[in-house]
């Protein structure tokens, strides 16, 4: 590993060494017998529930300012921070003192002073002096101060340039221990480079605007197509002392090649208009629209004379597809797609020109399948990270980045050291400002390993860095403004440096990806269920007379499925594409067959009608609807027991399709209806229905004919009977008197209580 090989040339010698920790022990003797010489005190302690910190732990230092944090020969050096008494006692007597040197060789030394946490006798040099000491009669046990030291540069005593331990040490009197003695110390870094140096790193610092995925594939019915969010946490990432804010705002004045996900874009353009929020099964319209213009305004004057870096759409996870998707078909299509849009939306939104010649792994692991898929979606440029991509040879000085790896693929390697410093919580001021000389410390100790030799070193901050540790970053590289010892350049530049001969460019091997990332990646299932939207997809497109209302969300929304902001949020994942499926489903059950209830036929032939109900805003064509039934003597148009007929149907509106059937016989026969697409997939649920067939035959007509010629022969008589009744009649009527007339017979017969029978009757 490069930080490892860096170590070796750039320690002290075995002697010094030895030399060192002789000292150690011979001035650490007479502290040691002052502590024995208290056995009361000690078996005491030991009777207490919970040891209280003693020693030079009995006081926490935090160092909260360091200014300036890279010195010139005319400034004064201030440091200010907070004491916090964390014994049982009260401390008297405490002084608050200054501690600089010794000049630290190599980055390990960097390394090893970081990681002492109490007070070593030879390693720690004495105060700087009495003048610049500060006095603190009393420190209760628990209480909390506040210090600041002044003290002018040319009193450090600081020789030749390079990098300076720093410490505050506090020292006191307790009751335990009577004598003076070092009750707590912190340590920090005093880069020190008077002059620019002939030679000067190139350095290479990635500004990452990534946000995790917040669009649904949901849109309103609209000509805009209004977009739904699934909250609105984004505007709050925006809104002024937000991240996001904060990573523009300070980058705008920060020599730093911006790494920008297309999709945080495309989110921040759709908030920018209408956009609606999901609440529960309903929406509710967004109101941050003044926000989201304002930051692309920002980030648009921001970028339009630097250098911007694409990745591919939604920033999918390059691992677990490697890993776990690439083995389920369509996985590695999503990723090419992810990586076309993504040109065309920063240029849309931004109007630069982005190279998406670039892939970055998480944390910069690489192995050899990882590599594979990245190429397969057209980046030339991988960025790993030093602690993945391990140095082989015994340098004594970390190499340049770019490492050529074979088939015209460059990686370019991260420093791991300078690339986590950043990692913890920054929102303290004593770890950030820790952070910062390091980070100084560092580059300035890279620097001088190898002073005639002129390296480029790539940063690869956290993806997602949180507002304070943007800041942190930012105060890091306002301090190198000076170039004393660093010169900016951008990651395109880097990738094209002349490597370094003697650098590693072996890929590791698959097996040496670490576990802890492993553990985090998407699951396989998670490309399964992307590979079934995608088909059910594939199928509604299909028959739409407008697909690109639908393809382009739904395809954003699969891309954003295998977003990298997914690791350590399975539950949230699986919920996104959970929602993603069913909102599909909703849409495709728009277009659907209407429940049909059971038929009468009435004759040899007659037509059968099915209705096809389209409630979507846009048309749909190239659908078939096809009939079977399994009975043979039902069959449809002569043919046989399967029809089909095909359908267009406008939005919003339904059709009947009307079947022409013949049947040879009585009985009962099943009908199922289904929709089909022109190339025979199934679409939606099938449908099935009775068809009662009743045939008239020649007997029963025959039959029907008699019975009316009786009723005929039968009304003819009973004319001529009452025709015979009413002459007669006439001839009495000459002796008899008018006769009052009866009731005429009822027109219609009584009507029938009984019910009518069910289902639907179609005649020929």
């Amino acid at each position: 590993m490069a930080e490892a090989a860096d170590f070796q040339g750039t320690r002290p010698s075995p002697a010094r060494r030895w030399l060192r920790r002789t000292a150690s022990a011979v001035l650490g003797a007479p502290l040691l017998a002052g502590l024995l010489t208290v056995p009361a005190v000690a078996a005491a302690s030991a009777a207490e529930p919970a040891k209280a910190p003693s020693g030079s732990r009995t006081v926490d230092v935090s160092l909260n300012t360091l200014s300036p944090s890279v010195p010139s020969k005319d400034d004064t050096l201030t440091v200010s921070g907070t004491l916090t008494n964390k014994s049982r006692e009260t401390i008297s007597d405490a002084e608050v003192d200054l501690r600089v040197g010794p000049r630290l060789t190599g980055r390990g030394e960097v390394d090893d002073a970081a990681k002492r946490s109490t007070y070593v006798p030879g390693l720690d040099p004495a105060a700087v002096g009495d003048t610049y000491t500060l006095e603190i009669p009393h420190l209760a046990r628990g209480i909390s101060q506040d210090f600041t030291l002044t003290v002018p540069v040319d009193k450090l005593g600081l020789d030749d340039p390079g990098v300076y331990q720093l410490g505050v040490s506090v020292s006191g009197r307790t009751a335990r221990a009577a004598g003076e003695q070092v009750l707590g110390i912190k340590r920090t870094f005093l880069p020190w480079q008077p002059e620019a140096s002939d030679s000067r790193t190139k350095l290479t610092f990635l500004w990452p605007l990534i946000s995790s995925p917040h669009v649904t594939a949901e849109t309103r019915s609209d000509v805009q197509q209004t977009p739904v969010f699934a909250n609105d946490d984004l505007a709050k990432e925006l809104a002024p002392g937000g991240r996001l804010e904060q990573m523009v705002s300070l980058g705008s004045r920060l020599p730093v090649t911006w790494v920008i996900d297309p999709d945080l874009l495309a989110s921040v353009a759709a908030m920018a208009g209408k956009y609606e929020i999901a609440s529960g099964d309903e929406t509710v319209p967004g109101r941050n629209q003044a926000v989201a213009k304002q930051w692309l305004s920002a980030l648009e004057k921001v970028v339009e004379d630097g250098k911007v870096i694409a990745l591919p759409f939604a920033d999918p996870d390059l691992a677990s597809i490697a890993h776990r998707g690439k083995n389920v078909s369509g996985t590695l299509s999503h990723l090419q797609n992810a990586s076309t849009v993504a040109a065309t939306t920063v240029e849309t939104i931004l109007h630069v020109k982005p190279s998406t010649d670039f892939a970055w792994p998480v944390n910069g692991a690489v192995d050899s399948s990882i590599v594979d898929v990245a190429t397969s979606a057209g980046a030339h440029n991988v960025i790993a990270r030093s602690d993945s991509f391990r140095e082989t040879s015994e340098l004594p000085y970390t190499p340049t980045a770019a490492r050529p790896i074979g088939g015209g693929t460059t990686a370019v390697v991260a420093d791991a050291r300078l690339s986590t410093l950043f990692n913890g919580d920054m929102s303290r001021a004593g770890a950030s400002t820790l952070a910062v000389q390091k980070f100084l410390a560092q580059t300035l100790a890279l620097t001088e390993q190898a002073p005639d030799d002129e390296r480029s070193i790539v940063v690869a901050p956290p993806r997602m860095p949180t507002a304070a540790q943007a800041q942190t970053m930012a105060r890091a590289l306002d301090a190198l403004s000076g170039n004393r010892w660093t010169q900016p350049l951008d990651l395109v530049a880097a990738s094209e440096a002349k490597p370094d001969p003697r650098a590693t460019t072996k890929l590791p091997r698959r097996s040496a990806y670490p576990g802890k990332l492993r553990a985090r990646e998407l699951p396989t299932q998670a490309f399964q269920d992307i590979r079934a939207i995608q088909g059910s997809l594939d199928t509604f497109e299909t028959i739409l007379t407008q697909p690109d209302r639908v393809v382009t969300p739904f395809g954003n929304a699969v891309n954003r499925s295998m977003s990298t902001s997914w690791r350590d949020r399975p539950v949230e994942a699986r919920q996104y594409r959970a929602t993603v499926r069913a909102y599909l489903k909703s849409l495709t059950s728009e277009v659907q067959l209407i429940k049909k209830s059971d038929v009468t036929l009435s004759g040899r032939s007659a037509t059968i009608p099915v209705t096809v109900q389209n409630q979507l805003v846009q048309g749909v064509d190239r659908l078939v609807l096809r009939l079977t039934s399994d009975n043979i003597r039902l069959k449809f148009n002569d043919d046989g027991s399967l029809t089909e007929l095909p359908i267009s149907i406008a939005g919003g509106h339904s059709q009947s399709v009307k079947f022409d059937t013949t049947t040879s016989a009585n009985g009962r026969a099943q009908v199922t209806a289904r929709l089909f697409t022109e190339d025979g997939t199934p679409y939606g649920e099938e449908m099935t229905f009775t068809v009662k067939v009743s045939e008239v035959t020649p007997t029963v007509l025959l039959v029907i004919a008699g019975g009316l010629l009786l009723l005929v022969l039968a009304g003819i008589r009973m004319y001529t009977h009452r025709k015979r009744a009413a002459a007669s009649d006439m001839a009495d009527g000459d002796d008899a008197g008018p006769e009052q007339p009866s009731d005429p017979a009822p027109d219609t017969g009584p009507e029938s209580g009984d019910p009518s029978e069910t289902g639907e009757k179609v005649d020929r």
